[in-house]
């Protein structure tokens, strides 16, 4: 694993079990230093699914696996791999899947259809599924409640830290866990996008609510954050709910009994992705764009992910150079409605333009201190309506080019 990023958390979460679920980890041989690259999840029968996938039109072919598994709606095992993405890969992609899931199935007692994988890695290699398949008994014969950071580790790729949330809410007086593991640092664009992020609850939820859930949460989380512009052919984020906990039963997904859980799922889900910010290739800096005053919610955040993906914005906060020009022109670059003479910014709390030019007497040296920090703050006021939206990104630095430029040597 490369030098942890400076943006990392201390340490790795303590993540409790989730009623139900069980994981394993192991090296099949995938990965060429050795590192664990097989992660095993097994959830009991009865367990429902919800997915959000990628966007690409040049999916993976586990993407395109769990694309038709979700249909319906149940999980029994989740299979990973890290290493080797899988994509681009042709018809022996398929069998490759198509072997994987076979295997597992067998082992878990379940159809094919129940078992779902995501794979991660380089792209256009063929996956030696042969790998996985003969570490699978291994696999079942280690599962265990609480292998979260072996499961971890074992999809990570370019990360220089593991990443886990976990989270609580109450459904009727009911407590119930929503835990959940994410991998990503490059590649990283809201189209859908996420990475790869597992998420588990012991709730007792339909699938035709999970999925409702599952999608605004991502809305409010991995499809606000952005490293590089780029979407990966093999985003896959799922949510299985074990439905260990015996809670009052919702009517619709709307309900009220489910704010709580909506809130809790929504929290978790933005933990993980700013981690995966916190992660992104060379990142130095955390940065966090608000824009205020747009024409609609969706323009606002259309705005904020401009900004956030200008390799010019990107690279003067990297150079800790408050060039606020910068940000004037990505918001006009993004194709949403901007009425110049009403744009204000500020950087760090501090106004440096307001309704269309430079503060009178601006002084750039607070600013220079807020941007020569490890955490940037950027608001921006279109002036023009009540639409608002916040996106996370970081710099763009040299080592991005390092970690890219030698990421299959």
């Amino acid at each position: 694993m490369p030098a942890k990023s400076p943006l990392a958390p201390d340490r790795f979460p303590d993540l409790p079990a989730v009623e139900g679920l069980r994981l394993a980890a192991a090296h099949c041989g995938i990965d060429k230093h050795g590192r664990p690259d097989v992660m095993l999840a097994v959830m009991p029968e009865g367990t429902t699914v919800a997915g959000v996938l990628t966007r690409s039109l040049c999916p993976s072919a586990p993407v395109d696996w769990c694309r038709r598994a979700l249909d319906g709606g149940r999980i029994r095992a989740l299979v990973v791999n890290s290493a080797n993405a899988n994509a681009f890969t042709g018809a022996a992609g398929e069998t490759a899947v198509r072997a994987t899931v076979d295997a597992a199935a067998a082992h878990a007692g379940c159809s094919a259809e129940d078992v779902f994988v995501a794979s991660t890695g380089v792209i256009g290699e063929p996956l030696p599924a042969h790998l996985i398949v003969n570490h699978l008994p291994g696999l079942f014969d280690a599962l265990r409640p609480e292998t979260w950071e072996a499961a971890a580790e074992a999809i990570a790729t370019t990360d220089t830290f593991l990443k886990g949330a976990t989270g609580t809410a109450q459904i009727g007086g009911h407590p119930v866990r929503i835990t959940g593991i994410a991998k990503g640092s490059g590649m990283i664009a809201p189209d859908m996008a996420t990475m790869l992020v597992f998420l588990f609850t012991d709730a007792c939820l339909p699938a035709e609510f999970l999925k409702p859930l599952l999608t605004h949460a991502v809305g409010r989380s991995f499809n606000c954050i952005t490293v590089d512009g780029d979407t990966s052919t093999s985003d896959t984020v799922l949510l299985a709910a074990t439905g260990r906990v015996d809670h009052p039963r919702p009517e619709i997904w709307t309900d009220r009994l489910l704010g709580p859980f909506r809130r809790a799922l929504t929290e978790v889900c933005r933990d993980l992705a700013l981690q995966v910010v916190r992660d992104g290739e060379g990142a130095q800096k955390l940065v966090s764009i608000t824009v205020s005053g747009a024409s609609s919610n969706p323009s606002a955040r259309k705005i904020g992910l401009a900004v956030a993906n200008s390799p010019l914005v990107k690279t003067a906060i990297a150079g800790s150079d408050a060039n606020w020009g910068r940000i004037v022109m990505a918001v006009g670059k993004s194709g949403q409605r901007a009425e110049r003479d009403r744009l204000s910014i500020a950087i760090g709390g501090v106004t440096v333009a307001q309704n269309g030019a430079v503060v009178p007497g601006y002084d750039e040296a607070p600013i220079a201190r807020h941007m020569a920090g490890r955490e940037i703050d950027i608001a921006i006021d279109l002036g023009i309506g009540r639409g608002r939206a916040t996106v996370w990104t970081c710099d763009l630095t040299h080592g991005y080019i390092d970690i890219n430029a030698d990421y299959r040597t």
